[in-house]
């Protein structure tokens, strides 16, 4: 028969206490990173609804006053981390549609410090008011 003190380790070595918290470490870094992707998702889409909203109020104002509104009324639709990597086609081509385009990068986690390396565009059109 073994002593006591020896029933006492191997009782002990027998128990799970600790365990939930050993799992929780380990899937940590798998919670964390799909989180990170659903951020990324998310952040891909409402960078997608930006750039389509300033590209209607860009058309919308570009076909009432021209280019120059054009712009200006994209650029004021759009957050400061999206204006920077953002460029505004307000062509003014007179025709029936006054059409417009903005092309764009979608940052990374957060917006301002990292973009994508790839662009994205964005189109919009209205009809032309300014008389040719």
């Amino acid at each position: 028969m073994a002593p006591g003190w020896a029933r006492l380790v191997r009782a002990r070595l027998r128990e799970d206490r600790g365990q939930a918290a050993v799992e929780f470490t380990g899937t940590l870094p798998v919670i964390l990173a799909t989180l990170a992707l659903l951020w990324q998702a998310a952040l891909i889409g409402y960078s997608f609804s930006l750039a389509g909203n300033a590209a209607d109020a860009g058309a919308r104002a570009g076909a009432v006053d021209g280019p120059a509104a054009c712009e200006a009324a994209a650029r004021e639709d759009l957050p400061a981390a999206w204006l920077a990597g953002a460029r505004f086609g307000c062509p003014g081509n007179g025709g029936d549609l006054y059409e417009v385009s903005i092309t764009f990068s979608v940052p990374v986690l957060f917006p301002g410090v990292l973009d994508l390396p790839f662009t994205f565009d964005a189109d919009a059109a209205a009809v032309n008011e300014v008389p040719s």
